[in-house]
């Protein structure tokens, strides 16, 4: 009996709850506020963000080093790109002595994380930021001689410019590579490579797939980090302009 009670009087609930009128949300359209020229300035919020932009421009116009001729990233053998290559080589080359992990062989960044070239003259953190404003980390790959090979076919068949430090590479006609040598030496499939790159190419980036057949070490080094330390060590900035790429007969891309 107490059963059925309960049982009415829940049934009693739900109906009381199925009648309880609904409360309707009063809906208005709102006009868009469109950011053009047109749209008059926040004087109070200006006043008020002021300083701190007075600041983080301060800090951003810093000198840090200075260059004599300026730094880009045309052609296959930029100045840029392979001074900041040469940068991830060091910086990674410091990790690992530090961390008992064997010598870096060589170090393969891309041309197209290189976002704005920097001027003749002073150069300052701003600068550093437009060259690379990506949070991207140095990684080391380890890979078999092997499984390296994969990046001198990625080399031959795209014939671009990704810069890379302590490899040269050669091709003859876009059919075969005539050349590849790590540190001034032929490949040896036998031997493992340390190869410094960024962790957004270790992982594929710019279709660079054959670093999936290597193994990742984390260095937890930021490259933008790197090359403002790399700039504030390096006064006066010695451009390199060696050949590393080597496209003979080039084909055109198309």
């Amino acid at each position: 009996m107490k059963n059925k009670i309960a049982g009415f009087g829940i049934i009693s609930l739900v109906l009381l709850g199925c009648k309880a009128p609904l409360g309707i949300a009063n809906i208005q359209t709102e006009k868009n506020i469109y950011i053009t020229s047109e749209l008059n300035d926040d004087k109070a919020m200006d006043a008020l963000i002021q300083p701190y932009k007075n600041e983080l421009e301060g800090k951003m116009n810093k000198k840090i080093s200075h260059t004599n001729v300026e730094l880009n990233k045309s052609g296959d053998n930029s100045n840029l790109g392979n001074l900041l290559a040469d940068y991830t080589f060091e910086g990674a080359e410091e990790w690992a002595k530090k961390n008992n992990i064997q010598a870096i062989d060589a170090a393969v960044i891309n041309i197209g994380g290189i976002r704005n070239i920097i001027p003749k003259g002073d150069i300052t953190i701003k600068n550093i930021y437009e060259v690379m404003p990506f949070d991207n980390e140095i990684v080391i790959m380890k890979m078999s001689g092997k499984a390296l090979q994969g990046l001198f076919d990625y080399y031959l068949k795209r014939q671009e410019n990704n810069p890379v430090s302590h490899l040269l590479i050669e091709t003859d006609g876009g059919d075969t590579i005539s050349k590849k040598l790590i540190n001034g030496k032929p490949i040896d499939e036998s031997k493992t490579y340390y190869i410094a790159t960024s962790d957004y190419l270790a992982m594929g980036g710019d279709n660079m797939f054959f670093f999936g057949k290597g193994e990742m070490i984390r260095t937890g080094i930021k490259m933008r980090d790197l090359f403002l330390e790399k700039f504030r060590q390096n006064p006066e900035i010695s451009a390199p302009d060696d050949v590393r790429l080597m496209f003979k007969n080039k084909k055109t891309q198309e």
